[in-house]
């Protein structure tokens, strides 16, 4: 579906990123957001993005406006009609319960980005659950409708870019696996990289190992780990082209939230930790599934465990690509078109804004 006349000028994507709750739901946001303005619509990133310079680039490159959102719900709305808003996406567990409820009932079409339970009470039009192993959204108003599972995954445009051609996740296209990246989130708010490092560390494989981390913490944490001469460790702060990183990657480890649908997507073979308790059921999922190696969840982390799985799947390289081809079968890139298909699709049949 492309955009026409009949269609909303204006959408709103409410959602916000600090270090500390994580950069995932602006990410997957931009995603939406490009398709958006690919179709010719103005797009509004409502929220705050605090101390993130980095994602505050790629804000502006993906050509959305940003606008900083006020503190109450009567605020927002009166927000809302002065920016001329005709639609609101949500994403964010942080978010008032009463806003999409409250934007509705003032004539705003609502879409909701959901994490199973994690912000489903919001009162929308259209709830979203990119999450494999997702089950449809219950107790919306009447007339909702839910998308549910990885034919709906929001992918950017550089995640896109780089999916890898099945051809090269054939068995026998990776010889070894020395390049690894870890990235636990955008800025690993959850402190994850100190705990799961180390296991990788302890297999003694050579191994080039790049972690994204923005803590200063963290980057002494992990100075201070010995490290065999076979093996290279380095930190770096979060990047506007992770995707470039991972594309060049061999092994990727990664907290099952956004990033982890990202990787799957271009074919990068990929072990998983579950960071928070809004990632234990995509964490359990993919495991199920069967295309990615999963290393237990952060609050329990077994070292040993996780480095004995880390050194079966480093030395497997062809069991490798197998998870990451399989894995890339269940995202085929176009959830984001689907997802705008049905936001635009709301509109039909309505006289201006809603209501």
């Amino acid at each position: 579906m492309t955009f026409t006349e009949t269609f909303p000028e204006r959408i709103a994507i409410r959602c916000d990123a600090t270090p500390q709750i994580g950069v995932g739901h602006v990410v997957r946001c931009l995603a939406l957001g490009q398709e958006l303005r690919a179709r010719g619509l103005d797009v509004v990133l409502w929220g705050d993005i605090d101390g993130l310079d980095w994602l505050t680039g790629l804000v502006e490159a993906s050509g959305l406006r940003r606008l900083p959102a006020t503190g109450e719900v009567a605020d927002q709305l009166r927000q809302a009609d002065d920016e001329q808003f005709v639609g609101v996406v949500l994403d964010g567990y942080h978010l008032s319960p009463t806003l999409g409820g409250a934007l509705r009932a003032a004539g705003y079409v609502v879409l909701a980005l959901v994490d199973g339970e994690f912000g489903a009470a919001q009162q929308a039009d259209l709830y979203v659950d990119q999450n494999l192993g997702a089950t449809p959204h219950q107790g919306g108003p009447t007339g909702s409708r839910c998308l549910t599972g990885p034919d709906f995954t929001l992918l950017r445009d550089s995640v896109l870019q780089r999916r890898r051609a099945p051809d090269l996740l054939s068995p026998g296209r990776l010889s070894e696996i020395r390049s690894v990246l870890a990235v636990f989130g955008g800025s690993d708010p959850a402190g994850a990289a100190p705990v799961v490092v180390p296991a990788l560390l302890s297999t003694d494989a050579a191994l080039d190992v790049t972690v994204v981390s923005s803590n200063p913490r963290t980057a002494d944490r992990l100075a201070a780990l010995r490290l065999s001469s076979q093996q290279r460790l380095r930190v770096i702060p979060p990047q506007p082209d992770l995707a470039g990183l991972a594309a060049a990657s061999d092994l990727t480890i990664s907290a099952s939230g956004t990033t982890v649908w990202e990787l799957l997507a271009m074919g990068v073979p990929t072990a998983v930790v579950c960071v928070v308790d809004n990632q234990r059921l995509g964490y359990r999922a993919l495991l199920a599934a069967e295309v990615a190696t999963g290393l237990g969840e952060l609050t329990s982390f077994d070292t040993a465990a996780a480095t004995s799985a880390l050194a079966a799947l480093i030395e497997n390289p062809p069991r490798a690509t197998g998870l990451a081809l399989k894995g890339q079968r269940l995202i085929d890139g176009d959830g984001r078109r689907r997802v705008a298909d049905a936001l635009l699709a709301m509109f039909v049949g309505r006289d201006g804004r809603a209501g």
